[in-house]
Order: C-alpha cells, then structure tokens, then sequence
C-alpha cells in the first residue's frame, strides 16, 4: 500500500502505544479508523460525481457531432440536372487532354 512492512507497522504501535498511553491508543485508532472511512465515502461520493459529468459531456458531444452531420446535407446544395451536362463535357475534356501526348498541338 504505502511501502510500509509489518516491523515498520509494528515499530509505529509500539511508538503511538507510549506517546498516547494504554487508555487513549483505543480511542485515537477508532477517531483515527471513522475518519478514514468518511474519507473514502467523500472520495467515492466525488469519483462517483466525476464518472456522472463525464458521461454527460460524451453524450452532450455525441448529440453536437449527431446536430453537425444532420445539418451537413443541408449546407451543400443538391446537384440540378442542368448542371450533369456540363460536367460530362469537363469530363470529356480531360480525357482528351490526357490521350493528346504533349507538344502535339491541334
């Protein structure tokens, strides 16, 4: 967990065990044990906070990009039929130009 061994946790008891005294050490491990826990249950409750606002956002992007594509089609205006000869002729016109070897001038 933190590095620490078991002759180092004990080093520690042994340590809080004639600072604190036989009668306080109960009380400062159950202070100490509640104030761990509540801190788990705030960090939890905040993972817990940020996984919600996380998804949120995806599908808060995921409806932008869904608006985005849905207004795509409607930004470029559709083909007409008057424009389909022009670019067969375009067309022609390449092919024309790629068969004609260069320097051969008509």
């Amino acid at each position: 967990m933190f590095g620490i061994g078991v002759p180092e946790l004990l080093v520690i008891l042994v340590v809080a065990l004639l600072v604190l005294g036989p009668q306080r050490l109960p009380e400062v491990a159950k202070a100490l044990g509640k104030a761990l826990a509540e801190f788990r249950r705030a960090t939890s409750d905040l993972s817990e906070d940020l996984g919600n606002a996380k998804i949120m956002l995806e599908e808060e992007v995921r409806q932008a990009e869904r608006k985005a594509r849905a207004a795509q089609p409607q930004a470029t205006p559709p083909a007409t039929i008057a424009s389909a000869p022009q670019e067969k002729q375009e067309e022609q016109e390449k092919q024309e130009k790629k068969e004609t070897p260069p320097g051969d001038s008509q």
